[in-house]
C-alpha cells in the first residue's frame, strides 16, 4: 500500500494501524478517534510517540512532526525531552533546585 491521502485519513473508520511508510501510522481507536503515531526503532529498541489527534494535527504536520522524530533519534537524543525543552518544561534538576531554593527561603 503507498502513502496515505488527506481523503484517506478522513474517510477511515476501521480500528487498528494504517501505515502512511516511514513508522508514521494513523491509529484509529474502536470509538472512532484517530491519533497519529511515528514508530522508530534504533539498537534493537522500539519506540512509538505520540504526534497528536488526527482532528488537529494534519497529515502534511504529522510526516514534518514524524520526520523531526526520526532525525532527533539519528542524532541519539530523546525525542520526548526534546519537546519538552521547547515547550519549556523544567527537567528535574531544575524542579528541584527551584523548589529547595524556594524551602529555604521559608
Amino acid at each position: 500500500m503507498g502513502r496515505l491521502s488527506a481523503s484517506a485519513v478522513r474517510t477511515a473508520v476501521k480500528p487498528g494501524r494504517v501505515s502512511d511508510g516511514d513508522g508514521l501510522f494513523l491509529v484509529i481507536k474502536e470509538g472512532g478517534a484517530k491519533s497519529w503515531v511515528c514508530r522508530v526503532q534504533r539498537h534493537g529498541n522500539r519506540r512509538d510517540f505520540g504526534l497528536g489527534s488526527a482532528s488537529k494535527v494534519s497529515l502534511a504536520l504529522a510526516r514534518e512532526r514524524a520526520r523531526e522524530v526520526r532525525a532527533w533519534i539519528e542524532l541519539g537524543l530523546d525525542p520526548v525531552f526534546e519537546r519538552r525543552k521547547i515547550l519549556g518544561f523544567p527537567t528535574f534538576r531544575e524542579a528541584a533546585a527551584k523548589v529547595l531554593a524556594a524551602s529555604k527561603m521559608s
